[in-house]
């Protein structure tokens, strides 16, 4: 029998393990000896009220041992001599529909236009150094996708996308924190992140898969309506049943192929605004109720979302203790995001803080199904105007940017390729601002102390999610038209995010095994 109990204490007791077993014990109500296992299973942070508190959720085993789970790893087949499979993508869709597939005994070919994440790494710094954008090997394009650089956030409310527990398992045997199983919103890290997504690739190897870097898909083999493979840059043909297409959300010139092939593809919702980045000690005063943050507790963070003129406004990807970073995929456009490093320990608070955009945002008649994307592109390459060749990003105190008022001075930020003044108000479309700067005075209410001259305004965030979708079968996740084509993650518009992502490719390999059963 397992019991559950739950108990609150204050940061001081974290861990201080013999009160902490005694309270549950107080709870329990069984004979001690009849305890055979006290597991802790969640943890999570309650800060109403005066002063924060953990709320710890344990599993007592009563007259009953812990049954030790089995290995992902341990349990996985050889799949050289398997029946092949393409995945087009290295992100977290990628690698997980290609240990999906080795479990269920395919062969993965998994083919990324980027580098590995050690390589990466130079791009990475070319970038934040000299402005120097690759456009095969940045924050977005390479080893582990957008996701190995953006905190490495692992929470999703998406839950009945698939078996969540599973992806963190798999992630904690490739060298995650085991903490991630058990925190109510779970993060790794950037700085961990590469070593981890490097031991996901090692296993796909191991186990008779294929990773290739520095291949991008520039056309497609199709014959009769079936998509029997791709071809890369060097002239390579790759030819399988079945290709799982999870490129992100910001292979542009994977779209437009698909749309020359004949592909169907659509428009689809995103949103656009900048980025807030706030002294991390204000975000944790706020939150918290107390001047200086307790040891034993993470660095703050928040969610604020509103409805303004019919359409949402709302903080994306918080990143306590982080960095604001530049997120461009060609020369010429100014894109940031945010990440964080494992100990969160940055002296800055970023978040997205964004608008929903639809097709009444902008005019829909000049570009078709691009028109959203193309939207998004002239935005980017407006807010890289500086002439320098720099990625300096356009920034405004957030007083400022609601009053319409350039600032004369700006706040220390975290974004090292620096920031400008900038009229913020101006470059934005107008009814982007007037939502933007609606909310902030509703968030004013919400979150008091939040609106204030100590935070920045930095932009351009734009990358939230992909402007395009291309539709698939809800029942066997192919696409609507296209046999052997598999669209996954959130470059095809079904994910939004780690989590998310990798859940998305554990079910499509599950489909393409299917397909295969029946071609047989």
């Amino acid at each position: 029998m397992i019991k559950v109990v739950e108990i609150k204490i204050l940061p001081d007791d974290l861990h201080n393990e013999e009160k902490l077993r005694s309270l549950v014990l107080n709870k329990v109500k069984v004979d001690h000896f009849r305890i055979k296992a006290i597991l802790l299973d969640k943890k999570s942070i309650d800060a109403r009220g005066r002063g924060a508190k953990y709320v710890l959720r344990y599993n007592v085993y009563v007259d009953e041992e812990p049954k030790e789970e089995a290995s992902f790893i341990k349990a996985l087949p050889i799949v050289q001599q398997a029946k092949k499979v393409l995945i087009v993508g290295a992100g977290p869709a990628g690698y997980f529909a290609a240990l999906e597939a080795i479990a269920l005994g395919l062969r993965p070919i998994v083919l990324d236009r980027g580098k590995d994440v050690r390589a990466r790494r130079r791009d990475l710094r070319a970038i934040q150094q000299e402005g120097l954008v690759n456009p095969d090997s940045n924050y977005c394009f390479g080893e582990g996708g957008a996701g190995t650089y953006s905190d490495g956030k692992l929470y999703t409310r998406s839950l009945k996308r698939g078996n969540y527990y599973q992806v963190l398992k798999i992630l904690v045997e490739h060298g995650a924190p085991a903490e991630i199983m058990i925190d109510a919103h779970p993060h790794i890290g950037s700085n961990k992140l590469p070593k981890i997504v490097a031991e996901l690739r090692k296993t796909i190897e191991k186990y008779g898969g294929e990773v290739k870097f520095n291949t991008r898909v520039v056309d497609f083999i199709i014959q009769n309506q079936q998509f029997k493979g791709v071809i890369d840059s060097a002239g390579q043909r790759y030819e399988a049943p079945a290709t799982i297409l999870a490129t992100g959300h910001s292979a542009r010139d994977i779209f437009y192929l698909l749309h020359d092939k004949g592909i169907t593809i659509e428009s689809k919702d995103f949103a656009i605004g900048v980025r807030v980045e706030h002294p991390q000690s204000l975000i944790d005063e706020i939150q918290y109720g107390q001047k200086h943050r307790h040891e034993n507790l993470p660095a703050s963070s928040y969610k604020l979302v509103s409805q303004v003129k019919d359409k949402g406004v709302f903080s994306f990807c918080m990143c306590p203790g982080g960095l604001i970073v530049p997120a461009s995929t060609s020369p010429g456009e100014l894109v940031v995001n945010g990440m964080s490093l494992s100990r969160r320990d940055s002296p800055f608070s970023n978040s997205g803080f964004v608008t929903a955009v639809d097709r009444r945002d902008y005019d829909h008649s000049k570009s078709g199904v691009f028109a959203g994307l193309q939207f998004q592109k002239e935005l980017e390459q407006r807010f890289f105007q500086r002439g320098d060749g720099s990625q300096k990003a356009p920034a405004q105190r957030m007083t400022d940017f609601v009053l319409r008022k350039e600032s004369p001075s700006l706040n220390p930020t975290s974004y090292i390729p620096g920031i400008y003044s900038a009229p913020l108000h101006q470059m934005l479309p107008i009814h982007l601002y007037d939502r933007l700067a609606q909310a902030l005075e509703i968030f004013k209410y919400k979150m008091r102390g939040y609106y204030t001259e100590e935070a920045n305004l930095v932009g351009l965030e734009s990358r939230t999610s992909s402007p395009i979708r291309i539709p698939r079968n809800r029942q066997t996740f192919m696409h609507v038209e296209m046999t052997g084509l598999f669209p996954c993650g959130e470059g095809a518009g079904y994910a939004g995010g780690i989590l998310s992502a990798a859940m998305d490719g554990q079910n499509v390999a599950r489909k393409v095994v299917d397909y295969y059963k029946e071609m047989l």
